[in-house]
């Protein structure tokens, strides 16, 4: 029985009871909370229920507890039901109600924790969206393995997701990589306030590779082609180390396109004809304070020129024109500002502001040996995503920066990751797949098979009554991490659930040894093992992280 039908269960004999004495039921929530008691011994779930409702239709709470127990008794699929202090209510599953749900994971496979809450929303989610002015550095490596593990969970939860990267192709940025590729090229210093690192060196030689006869061009057209060939050179190499992390982007959006196509243009002209902007001291404003912002905001300087907020705007335009109902950003520390600014844009516009969300990510440091790691081979003055993945690989990096949540400020310990061991998060949880992998092929050995229709009434034992009831919190957590945009929560419980089979792994015996038969409890304990693996390869599956086999 999962957490789910549980819930189920107990409001359905709440509605009872409260029928039964002439009371409102319409009072019960929807779902019931079921937890698990931090003491075993207090039950397999508890639910306060009864201290939720009691006073809503003039019950004491104990009593209605009391009441509730009774009716909840009756069910199979309870052993029993305990009231405790004011009106708490403690249950015990029958042993075959709780075995029922490795049958359940075993018939989803790699669909079980799925569930359809999102079903029908058409999500935009962008992430990273790293300026092409040099390599992503570890806080757009940190949305790169948070954004992508995000729109898995969503995904999971029943949207329609496009991952997207905004390219951000136009602006003073790109004029300040392009003068730092000119004065390498031609020797000279680096710009104040440009771009430093090997990469600048690289990508001015593959320009001149490209054109041998650039730098004899005319300044204007010398320009361009910088502009143009290593633009393209940077952005490819982003993309190239975004797919060898395994992040991938349905859509790259070129902000130079909205100026281009006159869609920034377009949206300015509707906000003033709709009276959202006005002139003030010869610039444009967007009436941002309607709408909660801190202050108006200049959208068309008195130059003439847009300032970066229209791009904003356009762009978010053209995300709703195409028909998505929510809009995620994920943006760095830097860009809190944003959020009541891009709320204010869909306002103006006549949308519902909560057709825009915005996740603030905090910064990402390195260290090792206790001290921070500051320097980068190429970059030379960031650390990046190679960096990290050279030091760690694919799979700890990932893990480790979605095992945290974004709002805080994250120091990845490089020794603790390159360890081999239990004290190392991603490779306990993986290390426990390998072993349920090994365990499966010891079993196919001995010519048995994972069998649904085991005895499940045979998993008396303590460690495996935990281990079939962390394996039922896989859907709740699923639901809440991908409500509360935190897939850090799914790591976490890949974590309690590793410990929970390697405990009982200490204690239950699986595989008959030496002339040993197998028995009933030998295939129900197979049977439990193989959804523990499934389960841990649902979730890894859904962080991007690998499932080994061996290790």
């Amino acid at each position: 029985m999962t957490p789910a039908a549980l819930a189920d269960l107990v409001r359905s004999a709440a509605v009872q009871v409260l029928t039964a004495r002439g009371l409102d039921h319409s009072v019960l929530p929807d779902p019931v909370t079921i937890e698990r008691p931090r003491n075993p011994e207090h039950g397999d779930y508890a639910t306060n229920l009864a201290l939720q409702v009691a006073k809503k239709v003039g019950l004491v709470p104990r009593e209605l507890a009391e009441a509730l127990a009774e009716q909840i008794s009756s069910a199979p699929e309870v052993a029993a039901a305990e009231v405790a202090g004011p009106g708490f209510l403690n249950l015990r599953l029958a042993a075959d109600a709780q075995g029922d749900l490795v049958r359940k994971v075993l018939a989803a496979g790699d669909g079980y924790g799925r569930g359809d809450i999102l079903a029908g929303r058409k999500i935009n989610l962008e992430f990273v969206s790293a300026n092409p002015t040099g390599p992503i550095h570890l806080g757009g490596t940190r949305w790169a393995a948070v954004g992508d593990a995000l729109g898995r969970l969503l995904q999971a939860q029943g949207a329609e997701v496009t991952r997207e990267y905004y390219f951000n192709d136009a602006g003073a940025q790109i004029d300040r990589f392009v003068n730092s590729l000119l004065a390498a090229a031609q020797d000279e210093p680096t710009p104040e306030d440009g771009y430093a690192g090997a990469y600048i060196d690289d990508i001015a030689a593959a320009v001149i590779r490209a054109e041998p006869s650039v730098l004899s061009k005319p300044e204007d057209e010398r320009r361009e082609t910088f502009r143009r060939i290593g633009v393209d050179l940077m952005f490819t190499e982003i993309r190239k180390s975004l797919h060898e992390f395994g992040t991938v982007f349905d859509v790259y959006f070129h902000e130079d396109s909205l100026h281009g196509s006159g869609a920034v243009d377009t949206a300015v002209e509707g906000l003033k004809e709709s009276g959202s902007l006005y002139l003030a001291d010869d610039a444009w404003w967007l009436r941002s304070t309607d709408f909660g912002d801190d202050k108006d905001r200049v959208v068309i300087k008195r130059d003439g020129a847009p300032a970066y907020i229209a791009a904003d705007i356009a762009y978010l335009r053209d995300k709703l024109d195409r028909g998505f109902d929510l809009c995620i950003y994920m943006l760095g520390a830097d860009h809190h500002g944003y959020i009541a600014r891009l709320k204010a844009a869909a306002a103006a516009m006549g949308e519902h502001p909560d057709v825009v969300e915005v996740l603030i990510g905090q910064m990402v440091n390195l260290v090792s040996a206790g001290r921070p790691v500051r320097m980068s081979k190429r970059a030379g003055t960031v650390v990046t995503m190679e960096d990290l993945v050279e030091a760690v690989g694919v799979d700890a990096a990932r893990y480790e920066l979605t095992r945290y949540s974004v709002d805080s400020t994250l120091d990845v310990d490089l020794d603790l990751l390159r360890k081999h061991t239990n004290e190392n998060p991603v490779y306990y949880v993986q290390y426990a797949h390998a072993r349920l992998a090994s365990l499966q092929r010891n079993a196919a050995q001995l010519r048995l098979q994972t069998r649904a229709d085991a005895d499940f009434g045979l998993l008396t034992h303590p460690r495996e009554g935990d281990l079939i009831r962390t394996i039922g919190e896989f859907p709740t957590v699923l639901r809440k991490a991908a409500e509360l945009r935190e897939p850090h929560r799914v790591a976490r419980y890949l974590e309690s659930l590793a410990s929970a089979y390697h405990k009982f792994y200490d204690v239950a015996r699986v595989l008959p040894q030496g002339d040993e038969e197998a028995t009933p409890l030998t295939h129900a304990r197979l049977a439990l093992c193989e959804a523990a693996r499934q389960v841990l390869a649902n979730g890894l599956s859904l962080l991007g992280v690998s499932a080994p086999e061996r290790m």
